[in-house]
């Protein structure tokens, strides 16, 4: 087994006392202080997390748009120049081959994200079907990738946009722009995963540990934030993640996110999708919360009386409720808020109910 990739940031990581594991091929940091302290931090006010583990697929030629829009589940063809959406790639059959972020960086160029156990096979399949005047091109080793997250992102971004930070202040969400950050020229995106206000900057590999260091410097630092903060923040939105709530046997439409899928397109999948709109899926994701005290997790079971009705796909304790919570596969009718239901922890059974996602509310809160 050859030895797990580093990110440009490693040394910065092991400087500051991070907990590294090995994470889809790389030595990823998983959690610096604590997990409930860097959650919280976000929440309450800015974290930093490195995601150069993140793969990134570029498109481009005068064909590119077309293609993309047989490929991708999304409205390509909804996208001026600067925007982004969320999307997905997805096998004949509906299976999901990954989720994917896509931006339209010019009339004919376009650049994916990918998850970063997912680069080969996305890139793999996306030029497997690439048509003639589509170019399609693994970029991953030319960036990395940090995420800046919370309500206080503006103050620690500004200070390292080196034209100022308005370009990025007028983006709205999944709009992405190319400025210059600490002396290297990097895109940045009004994008994340954790529900908080925020960006992404993809930025030249070399060029990071100086954009790290320019944001660690300023007068307002983000708090390191490790990949264990990401997963409980991106569960508490209900956010699915790759392995876990989307995977070659689930559709996009079984875990809810029909609204990602143009239906009306050709994209390669539509067809079982719209079979399954039209006629319904034997099992549907929600989340759930427990009603007394445990921790859920992958794979527990999910009972309606002595009845297996699921099984969990991803479960926590949540850092900012409290409580027990997670997300399921469930038998369809089920699946509905409000829905009472057992979930069996390691041989006991701990009462639960279904609720609407996401756990928490972060939008932002009116002055009285």
């Amino acid at each position: 087994m050859s030895d797990p990739l580093r990110t440009p940031l490693h040394e910065r990581h092991l400087a500051l006392g991070a907990r590294m594991a090995p994470f889809a091929g790389w030595d990823m940091p998983i959690q610096y202080g604590g997990v409930r302290e860097e959650h919280r931090a976000v929440r309450a006010s800015c974290g930093i997390f490195d995601v150069s583990h993140m793969g990134q697929i570029g498109v481009q030629g005068p064909q590119a748009a077309p293609f993309l829009q047989t490929t991708l589940t999304n409205d390509i063809d909804a996208l001026a120049v600067g925007d982004g959406q969320y999307t997905l790639v997805c096998t004949e059959d509906g299976g999901v081959i990954d989720d994917l972020i896509v931006y339209r960086l010019g009339e004919d160029a376009f650049l994916i994200v990918c998850n970063a156990a997912n680069v080969a096979p996305v890139h793999t399949w996306i030029a497997g079907r690439a048509t003639p005047g589509a170019v399609v091109t693994d970029r991953s080793a030319e960036f990395a990738m940090l995420a800046l997250q919370g309500a206080a992102w503006e103050a620690a971004f500004a200070p390292i946009a080196d034209d100022g930070p308005d370009a990025v202040l007028a983006l709205r969400y999944f709009q992405v722009v190319e400025i210059a950050l600490a002396g290297a020229r990097s895109l940045v995106a009004r994008t994340g995963y954790t529900g908080e206000p925020g960006v992404e900057i993809m930025c030249p590999t070399n060029a990071a540990p100086a954009i790290w260091d320019a944001l660690m410097a300023g007068p307002h630092p983000p708090v390191p934030a490790g990949l264990a903060a990401r997963d409980t923040l991106r569960l508490e939105m209900g956010y699915p993640l790759y392995g876990h709530e989307l995977s070659l046997t689930r559709t996009p439409i079984e875990a809810g996110l029909k609204w990602a899928c143009a239906l009306d397109t050709a994209f390669v999948g539509v067809e079982p999708m719209r079979v399954q709109v039209a006629e319904g899926t034997a099992e549907r994701l929600c989340m759930f919360e427990l009603t007394e005290p445990g921790i859920p997790r992958t794979d527990c079971a999910v009972l309606v009386g002595d009845d297996v009705v699921g099984t969990v796909t991803s479960g926590s304790l949540s850092p900012s409720a409290d409580i027990g919570f997670g997300m399921a596969y469930v038998r369809s009718d089920l699946a509905a808020p409000g829905t009472d239901i057992s979930i069996d922890i390691r041989g006991k059974r701990k009462a639960a109910r279904t609720r609407p996602r996401p756990l928490i509310d972060t939008s932002p809160k009116k002055e009285d």
